[in-house]
């Protein structure tokens, strides 16, 4: 499937900045069979006084940029077109989750695909007696641990409410659990939060989700936003797998991955420092076309 996506987050802040320096994760990923970037570029603007590029101990595509002069707003604008991969349903060879502790401790591979950086507490992901009870109720330790996936995400999808006004960026994952109320941020922190304290390892992956309007509704430009959801360990022999707990679903064609880390603070799609003081204002838009 091939996909022209454009993103625009817009920063407008009530006092002028002396100055600032931001990391920034925004254009697609290149997945060798996954999904490929065919183009993409970034603007931003003001222009930036300092720019530079790299790749993160995940493997994820990161801008550095820094602004040396006054400035009172930034806007990012992305432009990519990506293909992604048709990917096959995932067939069940995973463990059982009684046994996923033995197939961890054979890895011996320190990497940045290996589990063993996914199972321990991470800085939006804390330890939480609240999910790790309400996982292994609703868990058996004879089932499979892709069965477990499917089943913690299911589970959340029934219980927790998608509300845009209920929780913040910067709303501890605990909260959102107890409220039962959040967004794609929150539903993938709580699925990552249960499936660490049953012995899983868990990540968390930003991107894009292609969305389909209602029947005989025209599409609405820039009514898509910046998506997340679930990477899981589901053992030596099936690997990494990815599932959604905001619509239930595995993850497919319809999901464009821009990067992976932990949880969000690895990869958030801009993060910096500035001289300021005062508020600022967010605004965010995305359009993701087929072709």
């Amino acid at each position: 499937m091939l996909y022209d996506i454009s993103l625009r987050i817009s920063y407008d802040y009530d006092n002028a900045a002396d100055s600032s320096r931001h990391m920034v994760r925004l254009l697609p990923a290149d997945l060798p069979g996954e999904q490929r970037l065919i183009a993409g570029n970034l603007d931003i603007h003001p222009r930036p006084d300092e720019l530079t590029s790299g790749m993160d101990f995940f493997w994820n595509r990161f801008s550095q940029i820094a602004f040396l002069h006054t400035h009172e707003d930034i806007d990012f604008n992305m432009h990519a077109r990506v293909e992604r991969y048709e990917q096959s349903t995932p067939l069940d060879i995973s463990p059982p989750l009684e046994r996923i502790g033995s197939d961890i401790r054979a890895q011996m591979n320190l990497g940045p695909l290996a589990p063993h950086h996914f199972l321990g507490p991470s800085p939006r992901v804390p330890q939480s007696l609240a999910t790790a009870a309400f996982a292994h109720e609703h868990l058996s330790g004879r089932q499979t641990v892709f069965s477990a996936v499917r089943t913690i995400g299911e589970i959340l999808n029934k219980e927790l409410a998608y509300d845009p006004e209920a929780t913040l960026v910067d709303t501890p994952m605990d909260d959102a659990f107890a409220a039962r109320r959040g967004v794609c941020q929150d539903f993938s922190h709580i699925m990552i939060s249960c499936l660490r304290s049953v012995g899983i390892p868990a990540g968390y992956v930003s991107g894009f989700l292609r969305t389909v309007p209602p029947p005989g509704q025209p599409r609405m430009e820039g009514a898509d936003a910046m998506h997340a959801w679930v990477r899981a360990w589901c053992g030596a022999d099936m690997g990494w797998i990815e599932y959604d707990p905001t619509n239930a679903a595995d993850v497919g064609t319809d999901h464009i991955v821009v990067a992976r880390g932990r949880d969000y603070s690895d990869i958030a799609p801009v993060r910096g420092q500035m001289r300021i003081y005062g508020d600022h204002k967010t605004t965010q838009s995305v359009d993701v076309l087929p072709l």
